[in-house]
């Protein structure tokens, strides 16, 4: 199941294989629980690894990567639970939770665990199978509010971050973009996150960096592998994904396509 499909709120993930699969943008602020394996992420400026165990939470409006590793068991496996914003709107209104202040943190926040909150994300397990039955939605809500309930007894800080409704304001262009280009989102995600409509993004782009934002970042992430796979010897199957290529063919492509030789020649 995608990770960013938020048909139901709480969401089961099992990978066999080492995977990056999925937009590195957090959408909805997300409890995460891990069962077996780890899940390594990275923001701009941070990175971490979860293990089997461990619990974390993910803020929206956020640009975070990551990288799912199956255990010694042979798989990865999750339990996730998001909050979108009018589900916290109501609690808001139904707990009487206002946020006092912007925070400021990284992407993803460690949680204690143990903990009674991690107990609470293992023991939905149990209702992994009924996800196809009629009704369930109604149950994974309540699961929700409940989990939410326990987050918030535990960390009571974070309502500053659950209630920030705000959306992000209109910030440097020139400095975001040179410090995310690598991030793999389309380019409506990297208007939002600079406070611009997709066309004053395009427009206030082309004004920065006289190119199309799509042809600078192919420019940028390119130059970025040739300085890798050159002076750092790195090979192309571990720097594409990193670099936002989807794929490694299509990145071979274009990579020979600028340089006049394929990046496993260099």
């Amino acid at each position: 199941m995608s990770a960013q499909d938020h048909s139901f709120p709480i969401q089961f993930s099992c990978y066999f294989a080492r995977s990056r699969a999925g937009e590195q943008f957090i959408q909805e602020h997300t409890i995460g629980h891990v069962i077996s394996g780890a899940v390594e992420m990275a923001d701009e400026s941070n990175k971490a690894t979860f293990k089997a165990g461990d619990l974390y939470f993910c803020r929206r409006n956020r640009l975070n990567k990551y990288t799912k590793i199956p255990g010694t068991g042979g798989d990865y496996r999750s339990v996730s639970i998001y909050f979108g914003q009018d589900v916290l709107r109501n609690f808001a209104i139904e707990y009487g939770y206002t946020s006092g202040k912007q925070v400021t943190s990284p992407a993803f926040i460690p949680l204690a665990s143990p903990s009674v909150l991690a107990s609470y994300m293992e023991a939905l397990r149990a209702y992994e199978q009924t996800l196809n039955q009629a009704g369930t939605e109604h149950l994974l809500a309540i699961k929700q509010k409940e989990a939410f309930l326990l987050l918030l007894q535990m960390q009571p800080g974070l309502k500053d971050i659950l209630f920030d409704f705000s959306e992000p304001g209109k910030i440097d262009l020139e400095g975001f973009m040179n410090r995310n280009y690598h991030f793999n989102v389309s380019l409506e995600r990297f208007a939002h996150l600079t406070g611009r409509s997709l066309s004053t993004f395009k427009r206030d782009f082309e004004k920065q960096f006289h190119q199309t934002p799509s042809r600078w970042l192919l420019q940028k992430r390119l130059a970025e592998a040739w300085h890798l796979i050159k002076e750092e010897k790195r090979s192309p199957s571990d720097i594409y994904l990193d670099l936002g290529f989807e794929d490694l063919s299509h990145f071979s492509f274009v990579f020979k396509k600028q340089y006049g030789v394929a990046p496993t020649m260099i």
